[in-house]
């Protein structure tokens, strides 16, 4: 069991939680992720690792309440339980000095950008930030990601702050005045299609961490299964981070839509 040290609301639905786990506080690498579970007979759900303090022995997870699961996860207190934490699982994401580096995230998704971004800035680049969300009041963790980022450019749908706009239009301005060497795009599955087509067309290598399905974390049970490159992968072994160019988002996207009704 892993007790949480600090909770914090980020916005209505989306909580940050500090949790103790000093082995996976030592080992993580940016991109990996943890399995959880409340309760014996709890969902195991995927979260990525948003930042670790190996000197606390802890590590940071932000969870958005969509289901009964994660507002389970919600509704502990600091020095309550979580049954299980699992990880770290996945492959760590490949970080090199490539130039300038633009991390395209939307909603949640700026949580597992942010020890991306910390690690290619570690690594000499050059990174702008494009962080997305529907209005002012969903922008999370800005303070944290302009913290290893030369430049961020927020946008918001509808303009109440930042960029109005989608996180493409934040991208296109950018690829518009400089070269871009790299991409890295983690949020919604529609919004990393388009952040992929944008890219593609500008001839910018890009990788995506993949939301998808999962159960085990082991590459047993096949669910989180995706194309890439015309051949399947298993997002919890094989990633999460892909060539997004290679995805392919059409089918993914009907396969994280299979369980709406249940949801």
């Amino acid at each position: 069991m892993n007790k949480i040290i600090t909770k914090e609301f980020l916005s209505e639905n989306v909580v940050k939680l500090e949790v103790e786990a000093p082995l996976i506080a030592r080992s993580r690498k940016a991109g990996h992720f943890v399995i959880v579970r409340v309760g014996e007979n709890g969902e195991r759900i995927p979260l990525t690792i948003a930042a670790a303090d190996p000197d606390r022995g802890t590590i940071m997870l932000i969870i958005q309440q969509v289901g009964k699961s994660t507002r389970k996860i919600c509704a502990l207190n600091e020095q309550e339980y979580i049954t299980d934490l699992v990880g770290p699982l996945g492959q760590a994401t490949h970080i090199e000095h490539f130039g300038t580096v633009v991390c395209a995230c939307g909603g949640v998704g700026t949580a597992p950008m942010l020890p991306i971004a910390e690690a290619m800035k570690q690594a000499g680049n050059k990174v702008i930030t494009v962080q997305a969300a529907r209005t002012k009041e969903l922008v999370i963790l800005e303070k944290e990601i302009r913290a290893f980022s030369d430049e961020v450019l927020i946008t918001t749908n509808d303009g109440s702050y930042g960029m109005k706009g989608l996180v493409t239009d934040g991208i296109e301005k950018i690829l518009q005045r400089e070269k871009v060497d790299f991409c890295v795009t983690i949020g919604p599955a529609i919004m990393m299609k388009f952040v992929s087509l944008l890219t593609k067309s500008h001839q910018v290598p890009t990788v995506a961490s993949l939301n998808t399905i999962m159960v085990d974390g082991t590459g047993m049970c096949g669910a989180c299964r995706v194309t890439v490159g015309g051949k399947t992968r298993f997002v919890c072994v094989d990633g999460p981070e892909f060539d997004a160019h290679q995805v392919d988002f059409d089918e993914m996207l009907i396969r994280l839509n299979a369980y709406k009704e249940l949801e």
